[in-house]
């Protein structure tokens, strides 16, 4: 089973209208708040000798306490995209807070509590902008009604300020902690009364505002998974199966107990083969008193292993196997019109295959997590978890606890981008804090982490194109081929899912009148899972190099080309042309976020402008162009190149143009495209994993390579397009259309076109 990621699953979305539950304190129903249904309510808590200090509790997001102090709950995991600073600034808008004295807490993994804590696939801000608004607009009308009674007057005369209830016609101020007291019998609202702010009057949505612990981060007091440290915990380090699939024979454990500090040696059973998204793999564990201890002792380890069905494979034969699968013909995803008729009529055609290779995640901290099962069986966990939730009930499910005996306390990550929503490492950490009976930190190192990933599948595609005698783009038929994430549960997924297809591929947007898109079979022979921004990865190199060829061979203007093929403004609909399911649109109803080509040229031409595109490149500049809608945002993007006398060429510059709908925190929009930049670059230039005889050849990051600053982009310029629509992702969207812009630019730079993945520079 696929976890609970909407545009992966097969079927429609989860429903969403649970995603919030009343908690387990003593909280009243609201009502239908959220679309669905929000659950929100009053508590109050009293503390000090004679319980003087009161807490107003709207909801589970929010609480005042009769010192003034607001404190607001994020419930979704921070890992550098600031989202434990954002949805809080949403709440803390609408409530009218100051901001500079807002403390923010971080939720542990309660999906009866907080609803949904998946914090992946570019959602946080789509599913939970308008409840964050809602349950601050909720606590903003307890309090002015509050006041409004107390200063006998209307209560639409007032508002809320920096913190305090507001009079406009007699300038009168209380702040909120001084009405806290009369609130304990206040009833809830009703829905239909309780107003949202109008945009306008946003003083933090649609801004700049620095991550909520930045200083703690940049000065190293932040709390990472590696930085618990509980009493009496042991260190544990993990040697698993080299192949994934393979089991313990037999080991030798003497040598490894003979290092000082090693106090035991643990087999962990292993799921087999396929391994599952959230089971341990097999492996022998040493627990220490140090980490040095442990890895020590690991290297002293005499295992015996029987490697499997998987003992064999080699990514390379693979590759050319799905390259000739492409070939023929494959299972129809989706069609329109007759493509062998406009084949067999092209005045021209054109007909390229384009290769991406494994990608690790390889992130800058390595899994680690801690967890202490104490007598009782109750378990308490500590990780930086993606996926709390998911991680709870996986723990619950290896050591036999009831879930409610599950707590999971999440941490900050360093880095994320999908790895860290798997909770293997988590599952390990349980195991063997059960079998030691005292608190074990598990430890990968960056071997383990390269070895023992969650892959992003290598691929095949070839598409074919075909052209009139006018030049007119009148057929288009794409075969794609890769490991679907499904194969890392079940054998039986030979083909890439729905939505792994609608991440850039069936979701092709021009106006095309002979379309066919075909996937073939290719098996899984390791752990595959999702990495930033998935399948748009490869599909998105792909198209938009295929493009530009297009646009060449119609003696056209890349944007101009990409312009005038979207066609006329209008909202697509994929559904009808889809030859098995629906379409996904990433768990989102097609009606409410249409996939609209005003939008996207809209972007385009703005990095037009922004890039000084047409300027630029009659003055000879070495540019390359690419525009990828993914995960509902609108991308643009031009990349420039230099060429160093030195012989070495540089990304001098990065034009971003991104239509992402409501803007809510404009500095870590521009942030996320940065960082965006950056990790694109790396899988377009430097990164890569292969197998032989079932292992990762790969170790650290002396053969699997992230670029170094000076190959990083030198200038990265992000326009945002404003905006009151509805808001999308932009964790994920920066990096699809990067990678074939700056293959564009390459064919600029030195005539040749390029077709497989990574490349360079």
């Amino acid at each position: 089973m696929l976890p609970n990621i909407p545009f992966l699953k097969k079927g429609k979305r989860e429903d969403q209208s649970k995603i919030f539950l009343a908690s387990r304190r003593d909280f009243l129903k609201l009502g239908s708040l959220a679309s669905g249904g929000l659950l929100l309510g009053v508590s109050f808590q009293c503390s000090g000798p004679k319980g003087e200090s009161v807490t107003f509790a709207p909801n589970v997001y929010i609480s005042i306490n009769s010192e003034n102090e607001v404190t607001l709950v994020a419930h979704r995991s921070e890992m550098g995209t600031g989202i434990r600073t954002s949805l809080p600034q949403i709440v803390a808008d609408e409530l009218g807070a100051d901001w500079s004295k807002i403390k923010i807490i971080q939720a542990e993994g309660d999906e009866e509590k907080y609803g949904n804590q998946n914090t992946d696939g570019s959602f946080s801000i789509r599913m939970f902008y308008e409840p964050m608004r809602k349950a601050g607009a909720t606590a903003r009308y307890m309090l002015i009604a509050a006041a409004a009674s107390e200063w006998s007057v209307e209560a639409s005369e007032c508002d809320t300020q920096d913190g305090m209830v507001i009079h406009a016609g007699n300038g009168k101020k209380v702040s909120f902690g001084d009405l806290v007291g009369k609130l304990k019998d206040a009833p809830m609202p009703d829905p239909a009364s309780v107003k949202l702010k109008d945009f306008s009057n946003y003083k933090l949505i649609g801004t700049d505002v620095p991550i909520y612990d930045l200083k703690d981060i940049a000065c190293g007091k932040a709390v990472f998974g590696a930085d618990v440290n509980l009493p009496n915990m042991k260190i544990a380090v993990v040697k698993r199966s080299p192949v994934i699939g393979a089991k313990v024979i037999s080991y030798n454990d003497k040598n490894a107990l003979a290092v000082p500090g090693v106090v035991q040696v643990v087999k962990i059973e292993g799921s087999g083969f396929p391994p599952g998204l959230d089971k341990a793999l097999e492996g022998i564990a040493v627990i220490a008193d140090s980490t040095w201890s442990a890895i020590k002792g690991r290297e002293a380890l005499e295992i015996e292993w029987d490697l499997g069905e998987n003992q064999n494979y080699n990514s390379d034969q693979q590759q050319t196997e799905m390259l000739k699968s492409t070939k023929g013909s494959g299972k129809i995803r989706r069609e329109r019109g007759d493509f062998d008729k406009a084949s067999k009529s092209a005045s021209k055609s054109l007909e390229r295959t384009y290769e991406a290779p494994f990608y690790a995640h390889a992130t800058i901290e390595p899994p680690a997590a801690i967890a202490d099962v104490k007598e009782d069986g109750s378990c308490e966990v500590w990780a930086p978890s993606q996926h709390p939730q998911w991680a709870r009930g996986a723990v619950a499910a290896a050591i036999g606890a009831d879930i409610a005996n599950v707590r999971i306390n999440v941490t900050l990550l360093g880095g994320g981008f999908g790895r860290k929503s798997k909770p293997d490492f988590i599952v390990e950490a349980a195991l063997l804090s059960k079998a030691a009976k005292a608190p074990v930190r598990v430890q990968w190192t960056r071997e383990d982490d390269l070895h023992f990933d969650f892959f992003h599948s290598h691929s095949a595609q070839r598409i074919k194109a075909s052209l009139d005698a006018s030049g007119n783009l009148t057929g288009w038929n794409h075969h794609t081929v890769f490991p679907a994430i499904g194969s890392t549960g079940s054998k039986e997924e030979l083909h890439p899912s729905d939505g792994e297809l609608e991440l850039g591929c069936v979701d092709f947007p021009f106006d095309v009148p002979n379309i066919r898109i075909e996937s073939h079979e290719s098996t899984g022979n390791t752990r595959v899972g999702w990495l930033r921004s998935v399948s748009n990865i490869h599909h998105a190199f792909a198209i938009h190099s295929m493009m530009d060829e297009i646009a060449e061979a119609r003696g056209k203007d890349p944007i101009e080309n990409a312009i005038e093929l979207l066609g006329v403004d209008r909202d697509i609909s994929f559904q009808s042309e889809m030859t098995s399911g629906e379409f996904g649109n990433y768990g989102e109803k097609i009606e409410d976020y249409p996939w609209n080509t005003g939008r996207m040229k809209n972007v385009i031409r703005k990095v037009a402008e922004t890039s000084n595109w047409s300027d630029n490149k009659a003055n000879g500049k070495i540019m390359g162009f690419a525009a990828h809608k993914s995960f509902l945002t609108y991308v643009a993007c031009v990349v420039m190149l230099e060429k160093g006398s030195d012989g070495n060429n540089t990304i001098s510059d990065v034009y971003y143009v991104v239509d992402c709908g409501v803007a809510v925190n404009t500095d870590r929009i521009r942030s996320q495209f940065e960082g965006g930049s950056q990790f694109a670059t790396s899988l377009a230039t430097t990164s890569k994993i292969t197998f032989d005889k079932g292992q990762v050849q790969q170790n650290n990051f002396d053969t699997y390579q992230i670029i170094r600053m000076p190959a990083s982009p030198k200038n990265i310029h992000v326009h945002i397009i404003e905006s009151q629509i509805k808001p999308t992702g932009v964790g994920e969207p920066p990096v699809p259309p990067f990678i074939p812009a700056l293959a564009n630019a390459m064919y600029q730079m030195n005539g040749k076109r390029i077709y497989k993945l990574p490349f360079k520079v």
